[in-house]
């Protein structure tokens, strides 16, 4: 009997066991840690809200998993992801060659073009000769900065920022003549009261995917491979059951998930 018994006790622990590695641990999502509108944005609580936030959690649902947001710098998302500090980006970040090099991407999620904005009053344009002399504001690690390269540099001088905010304030006071990033949240700064006072919409600037991307995806580590899958699927589920057009139709009069 009690060779039997310790037989059951070992069979019950092995498939407690193996139980124990089916269990997912809970899937954190790392942001950028400043206001992103409409994408994210801490409310008066301290808790994180926006579309991103909104579409985080349809897919969490999907998959049928328990998630956490942790935030940190923008230029230091792909480090704190290489270090498994959270397990995927979500944080608005093009899906580009470059950085497939490091890190994978989910599929889309959304897409943005790219857009100059400028002082109240300025005259319209986002072409390299439209900028002839003058003083661009990009966030430091962006796609922008790295079009700016490529077709400004001759042109125009760069003055990198850890965050937009500080390259709206520059550029209400004056200090630079241009800022340049993603159309989406800078058409949302100019619909603030601060931006309506100060600036003015320059326009889109003419695409590249081998620069700018081909979309906004979830950065995740190249050996997660079981992750992406299921990342994958949620993002496909919450699209065809309509819950992305719901969330969409708070936030955005476009269809934000582009080409």
């Amino acid at each position: 009997m009690k060779l039997i018994s310790r037989l059951l006790a070992g069979a019950a622990f092995a498939a407690s066991a193996v139980t124990a590695t089916t269990v997912h641990a809970e899937v954190r999502f790392g942001i950028m840690n400043e206001a992103y509108p409409p994408f994210f944005a801490k409310d008066a609580s301290g808790a994180w809200k926006g579309w991103e936030i909104d579409l985080m959690n349809a897919v969490c649902v999907e998959m049928k998993e328990t998630c956490s947001v942790v935030d940190v710098s923008w230029d230091g998302l792909i480090p704190a992801l290489q270090s498994k500090k959270f397990d995927v980006i979500w944080s608005s970040m093009s899906i580009t060659d470059e950085r497939l090099k490091t890190i994978d991407f989910t599929d889309k999620y959304y897409n943005t073009p790219s857009k100059l904005i400028g002082a109240k009053g300025a005259t319209p344009g986002a072409s390299p000769d439209a900028v002839d002399g003058k003083t661009i504001g990009i966030q430091v690690s962006t796609v922008q900065s790295e079009y700016f390269k490529k077709y400004f540099a001759d042109k125009a001088e760069e003055q990198t920022y850890q965050t937009l905010d500080e390259a709206f304030q520059d550029l209400a006071a004056g200090r630079i003549d241009y800022v340049f990033g993603d159309a989406i949240p800078l058409s949302d700064f100019l619909a603030t009261d601060f931006g309506k006072d100060c600036c003015s919409d320059m326009g889109d600037v003419a695409d590249d995917p081998a620069v700018l991307g081909t979309g906004i995806g979830g950065g995740l580590r190249k050996e997660d491979t079981d992750l992406k899958a299921k990342l994958n699927a949620a993002i496909a589920a919450v699209r065809a059951s309509g819950k992305y057009d719901e969330i969409s139709k708070a936030y955005f009069t476009f269809d934000v998930f582009g080409k």
